[in-house]
């Protein structure tokens, strides 16, 4: 292509390559509406679309966030119910999905098949620019009036709808709530200022008329930004683009520009109530405080790079000031909500500060971060950690990812939806070069920003959030929502109140509608393909030690993952595994303190991580492999100084250094506590699953509810003595004496230096390599049928029902793997989404367990990094992958319904109940409820 070239509407404005990430950028606009489009051209089968509209609320009802539910329930073209989530039955995407953030709302899809990419093309266009926007739709996305039982007109009138109990539950999240009111209280003047998402309070204030006007205003095409990325021709998208939606179309002044949040001259404080925390391990301290900055304009990439840079350097790791002077100190848990820096909407933001703190500490931890801001300016940063962050800068240029196309994406649209130039924040090296020369030149630059930008900086904001109960539910919550109840009810007339009671029927009524698909394209199963591509590893013995290669193009990258077995490691220090693999990589090790470990890892790899691990067996339902799973990567010429740093590690780790234990374990306390309501459904279904099998009570001892309570009591009591010496004897047993095997993958090219430089590591470890089966088999646990209900103090319910089943190699897997598919898209989304009003709920098949909730089954692409990863996990050959794909695409209707009647049916299969939430009357008076509560 060449600029200035017409193709179908469209006129080439701008054509770049970006060597960087091997890559042509082609910008167009589309002739007729002024559409903004970036096409980025790839050698990736896995290729994107998505469309994004600036979406600029000037109020809480969430129109945004209801909208973009609302024009997925059917359009002109496919006027069926939900078009977009009927489309998951009949597509091979590898995503798809739609999100509304503070000024834009955007729908992506990827999919590797060129039919399928057309296919939702069409449904996303016409979902986007020809929505229904049905009355009805809006009533059960949004909200609605309608009786607690929608059939008996004499039960309470209450407030329904999809989005308005999302917002009940986010907004009792107490990172996301303090996040909501930093962004508010931070740029007060304009769309900034309310909840793009909508709040509770005022959701019910929306209309249907005002829902469609915002519609026909913001989702016009003067008002997008498309973009596609992958090796799919660019005319093909264009064509289609131009003649289904756009050439419909004429060009619209809009009026969705954000202007500059006025400047301040002094600072800002502001205080916010919350609820309390029940999993706090010291519930004297659930206050939170940070100090925020507003900064420049999100279009300048250069100045985002900076300050991307100058953030980590700050925040990142036990080098930081800011994690010596917050963190260290341990006067809270960890760092507050929305730390570092954020370029996600039109002007930028730096915040920092601490949860888990006595509000009597509250004056403390802004002094230390005053005082760490003048340290900063005074003393600047050490040349080997600058070395450091640019050579993170260069690894994730190099690590290919699956969803890179779609990832772009999501980091290129708050730059493209505020007018800017997606170019130059692709140049990465490009920008790295001028930051060098400036830092060269004088080496200021880093602390002339944090002087001029943070230190005499007015428009600074100081957010403090106290748990109140009472103040919460005041302000925050229950007495304006009942109030606006009773204001909407009090009043009704009896023709009112029947018609409430008639719509609710009117919606039940259309909900149980069958529906017509036939407008819906679909792919025939031939579409998919018949085998896929195999693995290319060979299994070789270097320094004792079994090792996988698979040969990839890793792109001067080396992949090491190693899996150390606990099988016998004593069961009662199998509950402290969780915690011994996330202090491991960040204590001191050999003759190097935990900052200079820290600082290694940085200089010569792409990070360490280490996780306790549970791989059921592929063919024996009784047997399970438990372990350590250990990984990081390089660039080929940094792997001796990496395993340099994983020698030190395996041979001297220093799990005796208590303070560092003691950090340690307050953030992790504090991480945990925040997942619980992040990923309430996981629990739940983590909860119930451990009462079916032996591999999922051990999976519950090291990821659920029961290691979120262990932490908490670690850190409450505050024992590092005791701790330390369980760590010591753990690290004996599984770095010392365990059966061991790794996995590399690398160019071919570089594997014969590799395998020189690897066996030299593997020659100096203690470790065992055998042709000993490392599984455990358990054939004495039977499953028990057990409901249990963990009370926790918020409004939003959790719930799972689990069943035991089959192993991989099993016929009946693919079945019920497939029947979980069709539970959720075709039972489960229509009873709990659309007509119970939940967000979500699903079914899932898994390491022999089928949960209700939600979870989905895609063919997706591999990373080369990831290659071999099925056989080294879980001993899954491509021969059992390719019968398993086969016995997938003969799996019949008669299948479905007979494994459903022999595994899942709860009157004759045993199963489990678990429910996290807050109190319930019926089950605190049922004996056959296990109960669990926390304060």
């Amino acid at each position: 292509y060449r600029e200035g070239d017409t193709l179908h509407g469209f006129t080439v404005q701008k054509i770049v390559d970006v060597e960087d990430l091997n890559l042509t950028t082609i910008q167009l606009v589309h002739d007729k509406t002024k559409a903004r489009y970036i096409h980025v051209a790839r050698k990736d089968t896995n290729n994107v679309f998505s469309v994004a509209f600036r979406t600029t609320p000037m109020d809480h009802t969430g129109v945004p966030h209801i909208l973009e539910h609302t024009v997925l329930c059917g359009s002109e073209k496919f006027p069926c119910r939900d078009p977009f989530f009927k489309m998951l039955n009949r597509s091979l995407s590898t995503f798809m999905n739609a999100w509304t953030a503070s000024d834009y709302t955007m729908y992506p899809f990827s999919t590797q098949n060129s039919k399928d990419f057309q296919n939702l093309l069409s449904v996303y266009l016409d979902a986007s620019f020809f929505p229904r926007l049905r009355k009805y739709d809006f009533m059960q996305e949004g909200w609605r009036l309608e009786h607690e039982d929608v059939m008996n007109p004499k039960s309470p009138i209450v407030f329904k709808g999809v989005v308005f109990n999302e917002m009940k539950g986010a907004l009792q999240n107490q990172d996301y709530l303090f996040s909501v009111q930093l962004q508010r209280s931070l740029l007060p003047d304009h769309t900034y200022s309310y909840v793009s998402g909508g709040d509770p309070n005022h959701i019910p204030l929306l209309t249907w008329d005002a829902l469609k006007q915002f519609h026909a205003s913001h989702y016009h095409p003067s008002n997008s930004v498309f973009y596609t990325y992958g090796d799919i021709p660019l005319e093909n998208h264009l064509k289609i683009i131009n003649d289904e939606a756009l050439s419909k179309f004429d060009a619209i002044e809009t009026n969705t520009e954000v202007p500059f949040q006025t400047r301040w001259l002094e600072p800002r404080t502001k205080k916010v109530s919350c609820k309390p925390e029940p999993l706090a391990p010291n519930p004297a301290k659930q206050t939170t405080v940070s100090v925020s900055y507003l900064l420049k304009q999100n279009t300048e990439a250069y100045d985002n790079l900076v300050w991307n840079i100058l953030s980590y350097l700050m925040l990142n790791g036990p080098q930081a000031p800011f994690y010596k002077a917050l963190i260290e100190s341990n006067i809270g848990l960890n760092y507050s909500p929305s730390v570092g820096f954020d370029a996600g909407i039109k002007e930028t933001v730096f915040s920092v500060g601490l949860r888990g703190i006595s509000e009597d500490d509250i004056d403390k931890v802004i002094s230390k971060i005053d005082e760490t801001i003048d340290r900063v300016i005074e003393d600047g940063f050490d040349q080997d950690r600058i070395d450091a962050v640019l050579h993170l800068i260069e690894l994730s240029l190099k690590h290919q990812t699956t969803q890179f196309g779609l990832g772009l994406a999501a980091n290129l649209m708050p730059t493209c939806v505020h007018d800017g130039d997606p170019v130059p924040t692709l140049q990465v090296n490009r920008m790295v070069d001028k930051f060098m020369v400036c830092e060269l030149n004088g080496g200021q630059l880093l602390q002339d920003i944090v002087k001029t930008q943070l230190k005499d900086n007015k428009h600074r904001l100081v957010l403090v959030m106290n748990p109140s109960a009472r103040q919460f539910n005041i302000l925050c919550h229950y007495m304006t929502y009942n109030n606006l109840l009773k204001e909407k009810t009090v009043s009704l007339s009896e023709d009112e109140k029947k018609l409430i009671y008639e719509q609710g029927l009117s919606l039940l009524e259309r909900q149980n509608e069958e529906e017509d698909l036939s407008c819906l394209p679909t792919l025939s199963i031939s579409g998919w393909l018949n085998s896929s591509p195999h693995s290319f590893f060979n299994l070789i013995t270097l320094g004792g030690t079994f090792v996988q290669f698979s040969n990839q193009p890793t792109n001067g990258m080396t992949y090491l993952t190693m899996f150390c077995s606990t099988a016998n490691l004593p069961d009662n220090l199998k509950p402290y595994l969780p915690l011994f693999c996330d202090v491991l990589t960040k204590v001191g090790a050999g003759n190097r303190d935990y900052r200079e470990i820290s600082r290694d890892i940085e200089r010569y790899s792409g990070g360490f991580f280490a996780g306790p691990t549970v791989f059921c067996h592929h063919s024996h339902g009784n047997k399970f492999e438990q372990g350590v799973m250990m990984n990081s990567y390089c660039l080929n010429k940094n792997l001796m100084n990496m395993l340099s740093i994983w020698e030190d590690i395996f041979t001297e780790p220093g799990l005796d250094d208590r303070d560092r234990l003691r950090t340690l374990v307050q953030v992790l306390s504090s991480n945990l506590s925040a997942g619980v309501v992040q990923s309430g459904h996981a629990f739940a279904m983590t909860s119930a699953a451990s009462h079916l099998s032996a591999a999922s009570q051990l999976k519950e001892q090291l990821t659920g509810l029961s290691q979120v309570n262990h932490i908490k009591n670690i850190a409450a009591k505050d024992d590092m003595d005791s701790l330390a010496n369980v760590l010591t004897n753990i690290a004996a047993h599984v770095l010392s004496n365990s059966e061991m095997r790794c996995a590399v993958n690398v160019n071919p090219d570089d594997r014969p230096a590799t395998e020189e430089v690897l066996e030299g590591f593997l020659s100096t470890l203690p470790l065992n390599s055998s042709d000993v089966d490392t599984h455990t088999e358990v054939d004495e646990f039977l499953p028990q049928q057990i409901k249990t209900h963990h009370e926790f103090p918020f409004p939003v319910n959790y719930a799972a029902m689990c069943f035991p089943t089959v192993p991989y190699t099993n016929p009946d897997e693919p079945k019920l793997r497939i029947l979980a598919r069709l539970l959720t898209n075709k039972y489960l989304h229509k009873e709990i989404r659309e007509k119970g009003g939940a967000y979500g709920g699903g079914a899932r098949h898994k390491d022999q367990v089928f949960s209700f909730y939600s979870y989905r089954f895609v063919d997706a692409p591999v990373a080369p990094s990831d290659k071999g990863s099925r056989i080294f996990y879980y001993g899954i050959t491509d021969d059992m992958f390719q019968s398993y794909r086969r016995q997938l695409k003969s799996v019949s209707a008669d299948d479905i319904v007979d494994v459903a009647q022999r595994y899942i049916t709860p009157q004759k299969c045993a199963h489990a109940v678990s429910l996290i939430g807050p109190h319930n009357e019926v089950i605190s008076k049922d004996s056959t409820w296990r109960k669990h509560k926390e304060e």
